[in-house]
């Protein structure tokens, strides 16, 4: 086992790791001498502290997996290192139908549900239009949009004469009154103009401001079609098994496996809902990332209530920090993290005083992605921008990798903490950072590694099986790493005209890290994979949930070679695909030896 590796536990004792940030000062970034910031892209280039981005000759790339399942053919379950598929209505084997009988599985069709409109930004539409005295019309845009409303007005006032109705003034000040509305009207217009010259310079810096609220949400969101498919967020609860699904109406359903009762979720502020998040060490507590807020639902384990009431949920909000589109829990359940594309300031919210401290950047645009390590040192953040920054929390500080194609997509952490798998925008691979756990003096700085290494090509390529050419490959949406280490789901998304699949790979982080390919996972036909969740809690390997783009979620079990296996009789004894290849799966196809 090497030193990176060997000063890390899967158990690590929380309460040491995260520190609540006094103030914002404290939330510094790392000076440049660390020399961790690594420029990342596919060709040839250093880092900014000289540093190379490195690959390995023998990455695993999608030219070594086996080819994917018949076109009507499902993936049904993983058994001595392959998938295996068959039909909709084939039944597994006794042994490992009992390990996934309990889990919940449903179909929410999307002709049931009904997604809200856009949200208006005042309740003028809905009256019948009745004009009022320039003055009144001032008031009423100061408390509806603030100054810009009134300048806005101003700019559009008329040479009304509501001004001596409403002031009640003498004939003889009306040339006066009359001079001072055309220079009110002309600053309004040229501050106005100035502001929209300022802003259009923002937004060609960071084109996501300028889209409305829900295309911002569904360009950043974890789900493939956050608009249009009928579940929005999914979330496994971190000790027990028990999900939540949002749904296309915004509406949130929470199933667990011991019971029959399905809450329903509503609020009138739970709208647009991007994430869920359930806090840890705690059998009760929802984060909801909302347009304008992060609700908290409080949730009774033995309440047979099925629509608990809006008095259950705590409203947490913060001026500008809207909408949001992720959410992170410390692994202790003490401290939330809540991101929005429009704010540079991540909040770190104390929820039992429902306080929050921002820690303030500059540069990035905004946050779209958080993501807290399982040992609760770490914390990724990425950005709209191509720059990304991980961040400790004992002081709080952090350091950047700028990236060169664009903004960092998605990202996981190892159980461990050691090292981070991430995506870029506009690339095909998979990046691979470690980092060193630090005390003493040292204590405070993230130990992010000087080079960032390509561990996976996920380039579009072509299978040619019995049914067919068949072109996979491209960018990665999303990336789950199961709790035990030894499996990684990506979905991979490429071309208009290719179909969106789940790739799974074989992981092993210690005492090196290594990097084989497993298989493709598939859904019924014109499925196409949206979300993906590990089970956290799974003793006999893992369970990947996929949440389709039909409505339907499906618990997808690997039993691994390395750990206990269900037994089979000769007549239970599953068949393997027809396209294994046991000579890939052989030797390691990407490790740091």
């Amino acid at each position: 086992m090497n030193e990176e590796t060997s000063r890390k536990g899967c158990n690590p004792t929380y309460t040491s790791r995260e520190v609540w940030p006094r103030s914002v000062p404290g939330a510094r970034e790392k000076p440049k001498r660390y020399k961790a910031s690594s420029v990342l892209h596919l060709g040839s280039l250093e880092s900014k502290s000289g540093a190379r981005r490195t690959s390995c000759p023998g990455m695993c790339s999608l030219s070594l997996f086996p080819p994917p399942p018949p076109p009507r053919d499902i993936t049904l379950y993983e058994y001595n290192n392959a998938l295996v598929s068959g039909h909709s209505s084939e039944k597994l084997p006794h042994t490992i139908q009992a390990q996934v009988e309990d889990l919940p599985t449903l179909t929410i069709p999307k002709e049931m549900l009904k997604a809200h409109s856009r949200l208006e930004h005042s309740t003028k539409p809905a009256f019948i239009h009745h004009r009022e005295i320039l003055w009144k019309r001032c008031i009423t845009a100061w408390c509806d949009v603030g100054v810009a409303g009134v300048l806005e007005e101003l700019a559009n006032a008329e040479g009304e004469e509501q001004w001596n109705q409403g002031l009640g003034e003498q004939s003889w000040m009306d040339s006066a009154k009359q001079l001072a509305l055309r220079w009110l009207k002309a600053g309004s217009h040229y501050t106005l103009a100035l502001c929209r010259w300022v802003s259009s310079l923002h937004g060609s810096v960071f084109p996501h401001l300028s889209l409305p609220s829900e295309d911002m949400i569904a360009e950043f969101s974890q789900a493939v079609d956050w608009a249009g498919c009928p579940i929005r967020a999914f979330a496994w609860h971190p000790h027990t098994s028990k999900f939540a699904v949002t749904l296309l109406d915004d509406s949130i359903r929470v199933y667990n496996a011991k019971s029959t009762t399905v809450p329903i979720l509503k609020h009138r502020l739970q709208r647009n809902v991007a994430s869920l998040a359930w806090k840890p060490l705690c059998a009760s507590i929802l984060a909801v990332a909302c347009h304008n807020c992060v609700l908290l639902w409080h949730l009774d384990p033995t309440s047979l209530s099925t629509r608990p009431s809006s008095g259950c949920a705590q409203v947490l909000s913060h001026p500008g920090h809207c909408p949001v589109t992720s959410l992170a829990w410390a692994p202790s359940g003490g401290l939330l993290l809540s991101a929005s594309p429009v704010d540079t300031a991540m909040l770190v919210w104390d929820v039992s005083t429902e306080n929050c401290v921002q820690l303030q950047w500059f540069g990035g645009g905004g946050v779209t992605f958080l993501a807290w390590s399982p040992d609760g040192s770490k914390v990724l953040a990425a950005t709209p921008s191509a720059v990304f920054r991980v961040w400790e929390v004992q002081m709080w500080t952090c350091e950047k990798w700028p990236t060169i194609k664009g903004p960092c997509r998605t990202g996981c952490w190892s159980p461990d903490g050691s090292r981070l798998l991430f995506t870029v925008q506009g690339e095909s691979v998979i990046y691979s950072l470690s980092f060193l756990e630090y005390s003493g003096e040292q204590q405070g700085r993230v130990g992010g590694s000087k080079t960032a290494s390509i561990v996976a090509d996920l380039s579009e390529t072509k299978f040619d099986t019995f049914y067919g050419e068949e072109r996979i490959g491209g960018e990665v949406h999303s990336m789950v790493w199961d709790p035990s280490g030894e499996r990684l789901a990506a979905v991979i998304r490429g071309s208009s005209d290719q179909r969106i699949i789940i790739a799974v790979f074989r992981t092993r982080n210690s005492p090196v890290f290594e990097l084989l390919p497993c298989g493709f996972v598939q859904g019924e036909v014109d499925a196409q994979p949206q979300l993906v969740a590990f089970h956290p809690r799974f003793k006999k390997g893992a369970i990947l949930t996929v949440c389709w783009s039909t409505g339907k979620v499906s618990h997808i079990p690997f039993f691994f070679e390395n750990g206990p296996f269900p037994s089979f009789s000769s007549s239970q004894s599953p068949l393997l695909p027809l396209g294994s290849r046991s000579s890939t799966r052989e030797q390691p196809l990407f490790s740091e030896l």
